[in-house]
């Protein structure tokens, strides 16, 4: 097997300028350089080669064959590296590249979009791949080292991961017209006997609400059970029900049939962005990461 030539980039630029310009006095004037060290680099490139490129006849260089055929191959050489360079500017500027988000349901439908749509407004060249999942299927996305960000439930540490949990409020759905809507904040006291939609028994923000309501002696009336939110502010905004939800959700759900009220009580509710651990983030995600993570540092700041 030959040996490959150990040729630079100056030394291909210098050859394909004094191809194309005719002369070294004219490719010199072209790059900027003195006459001597243009034929010290033709020289260097033959010699490197171990071909002949050039007759020479005084001061006259005049092409062999095989120069043309180098031409070519050279041109074709500078101008992949001038896409490449031209790529990675545009990797470097956040304008080109993808990103892969899984999202839990409750922030999939506006607060990602939103982020993610503001985002990429001023850059056409990037391709987005939004999921919306469940915060189980999320972490296994995540830790398959497949998405590059994800918004979930906090999971059990996993050293396929990296985990930052942030701690968000709770807040009470109820329809317009109701009167607990006067009420500027919300207690289980006030609750007490309301018609409730709550997520299923084993869920963390069920355990804590029935918690909160056994605390304060008032009876907690779990008119719907549901695997998710989003269908217990359906039945809010129908007027049937009350239903707990935190900031991200509201914010989410901006409907004018629905108003959202502090709830008193902290029941810990938290919420985690999830990255892998096993594969190199690129600018572009940690850019975007950085976006989301400073959205939701907001809503504890309320």
């Amino acid at each position: 097997m030959s040996e490959i030539p150990n040729l630079t980039i100056r030394q291909l630029q210098t050859f394909t300028a004094v191809m194309r310009s005719g002369s070294i006095t004219e490719a010199s004037r072209i790059l900027g350089r003195t006459q001597p060290a243009v034929s010290a680099m033709i020289i260097s490139v033959e010699r490197e080669l171990g071909l002949r490129l050039f007759v020479r006849d005084r001061r006259r260089l005049t092409p062999c064959p095989e120069a043309y055929y180098f031409l070519e191959e050279a041109e074709e050489v500078l101008e992949r590296l001038g896409r490449a360079a031209h790529t990675m500017s545009e990797l470097k500027s956040l304008n080109r590249g993808r990103l892969r988000i899984a999202c839990l349901p409750s922030a999939s439908n506006v607060f990602m979009p939103g982020l993610l749509g503001e985002f990429l407004k001023d850059k056409p060249g990037v391709k987005a791949d939004l999921m919306m999942r469940s915060s189980v299927v999320i972490e296994d996305l995540i830790a398959s080292q497949e998405y590059d960000i994800g918004l979930a439930e906090p999971p059990k540490p996993r050293p396929s991961i990296v985990i930052e949990t942030f701690r968000l409020r709770y807040v009470v759905a109820l329809q317009a017209q109701s009167p607990l809507a006067a009420l500027k904040q919300i207690s289980p006291a006030d609750l007490a006997g309301f018609p409730m939609a709550t997520l299923f028994d084993g869920h963390s923000s069920y355990i804590n609400l029935k918690q909160a309501f056994d605390r304060c002696n008032a009876p907690l009336n779990r008119q719907f059970i549901l695997r998710t939110v989003e269908p217990a502010l359906v039945f809010v905004r129908q007027g049937l029900c009350a239903c707990l939800v935190d900031d991200i959700t509201a914010v989410s759900h901006p409907w004018p049939e629905v108003v959202y009220r502090p709830f008193s009580e902290d029941l810990g509710n938290e919420i985690s962005l999830l990255r892998p651990k096993h594969r190199p983030s690129s600018t572009l995600a940690d850019a975007f990461y950085k976006v989301v993570s400073d959205s939701i540092r907001g809503f504890q700041e309320m």
